[in-house]
């Protein structure tokens, strides 16, 4: 490795501050983390804050740049498909993609302290806890920071300066000042709580492990994620106000009440709910868009302090992830000029970002509550047996986005075009019987004439 003159700072030691710090260190560059919490490694990870994550395509891409896939990938579980829950306790099976297709359950706290302790093994590379940002100076790349132990402040100065201190960032905060900055942030009425399904007596899994579990309820839903230790990391999400809500379940009595009749089959799961339920914190969930992502050829957002999103696509992580990829990208096509690089960074990101905000927020409507729908899944059988029948034109959305690198504006752009599409196949008389026949193929042939996708390179 090719040590260079530049240093870098960033804010944030999250997944995406850890991963970009792992790999700035490799290409040679000086690198100093900043975090406001203390050292996970060094604490108990406290429960109820997390959603459990799910990895995919972008992600192991981005994990494999930095050379550490193969460590991940001994600890994350796939999962192949939804297992849908009704409220009478039966199961339906919905795979995500192909047969060798599947997005992976991991350990949010496990990953991210794998990417420290892999950054800190470089020589080049050092962290500091328990540092919360206070200000940016865009035009030096400086950044001032409070040592939350020693109650002191002092400037940091680097020749370049990363914001990846979240949807709350800091380094954001300083550059929503320079003229001509948008951003809009946007709260769901829904928020989410953690629970948990422990593992069997034998240490095994109550559930099948090889599935994301949802129990789809209309307004709300249970989702779990499994874990390697045969837990399940379960999330409710729910409104924050109404009837039923967080603000209506206020008591054991109510809380057993609502299980037993809408999650009965997961409520023989949990012994632990009560205490779940009443100690882990109730979390709101945040959309953020803002652009520029740069300021003066210095100053850069990556991850949620650019664009943070829902987690109904589970592309949170992966976005942030890819974004690492595509900055290692631009700075190895533009010769380590930064300038130009962060130039082509934002704009190959930024219509993208706002694109997987669009696909995550469409996604909790159909997670909630379509995968439950007899009318949505006629339409899943309608778009698998086109894509079966041409794979190269007719690529699901969820696959774009699980499973390739295309962009995410393209997917975006293939939902708009396969909704148009399948709502004239939807529309046929008799749709019900209609589709296994031989002249439904000859009407998909027809139709697929003119089809033009976004994503035909696929």
């Amino acid at each position: 490795m090719t040590m260079r003159n530049e240093t870098v700072t960033i804010a944030g030691a999250g997944l995406v501050g850890s991963l970009l710090a792992l790999m700035l260190a490799r290409q040679g560059y000086r690198v100093q983390v900043f975090e406001r919490r203390p050292d996970m490694r060094s604490i108990a990870i406290s429960a109820g804050r997390s959603i459990n994550l799910a990895l995919s395509t972008r992600g192991w891409k981005a994990l494999a740049a930095a050379g550490i896939d193969d460590a991940i990938r001994a600890e994350a579980i796939p999962m192949k498909g939804r297992m849908i829950h009704s409220t009478a306790g039966e199961l339906t099976f919905q795979p995500y993609g192909r047969e060798n297709q599947a997005i992976y359950s991991v350990s949010r706290g496990g990953l991210n302290m794998t990417l420290m302790d892999q950054a800190e093994a470089l020589p080049n590379v050092s962290f500091h806890f328990r540092h919360r940002c206070l200000d940016a100076d865009l035009e030096t790349a400086a950044a001032t920071f409070l040592n939350e132990g020693s109650g002191k402040t002092h400037q940091v100065r680097a020749d370049y300066l990363i914001g990846a201190d979240g949807a709350f960032s800091a380094v954001r905060g300083r550059m929503q000042f320079m003229d001509r900055f948008d951003y809009s942030q946007s709260y769901l009425a829904h928020g989410y709580k953690e629970l948990l399904i422990p593992a069997a007596p034998d240490g095994g899994w109550l559930i099948d492990k090889n599935a994301l579990h949802i129990w789809p309820r209309g307004q709300f839903m249970l989702i779990a994620l499994p874990n390697p230790d045969g837990s399940f990391t379960c999330t409710l999400f729910f409104p924050f106000e109404g009837d039923p809500s967080f603000a209506s379940i206020d008591s054991s009595e109510s809380l057993q009440r609502f299980f037993r009749q809408t999650f009965p089959d997961a409520l023989a799961l949990m012994p632990s709910l009560n205490d779940d339920y009443f100690r882990n914190p109730t979390s709101s969930l945040v959309t953020v868009r803002c652009s520029p992502w740069v300021a003066n050829d210095k100053v850069a957002l990556i991850g949620d302090a650019a664009h943070a999103i829902v987690p109904f696509y589970g592309q949170g992580m992966n976005a942030g992830f890819e974004d690492c990829s595509v900055l290692l990208d631009c700075l190895a096509e533009h010769e380590h000029r930064w300038a130009d690089a962060l130039e082509a960074y934002q704009g190959l990101r930024i219509d993208n970002a706002n694109a997987i905000a669009d696909l995550a927020l469409r996604n909790f409507v159909e997670m909630r509550d379509l995968v439950a729908d007899p009318h949505f899944l006629l339409r899943k059988k309608i778009e698998k047996k086109i894509n079966l029948l041409y794979p190269n034109t007719f690529l699901p959305v969820y696959s774009i986005v699980s499973f390739s690198h295309l962009p995410y504006g393209q997917a975006l752009q293939e939902s708009r075009l396969q909704d148009k599409f399948l709502v004239e196949l939807m529309n046929i008389p008799d749709i019900e019987q209609a589709v296994d026949s031989p002249a439904f193929e000859e009407r998909i042939r027809t139709m697929i004439k003119e089809y033009e996708p976004a994503a035909a390179s696929a």
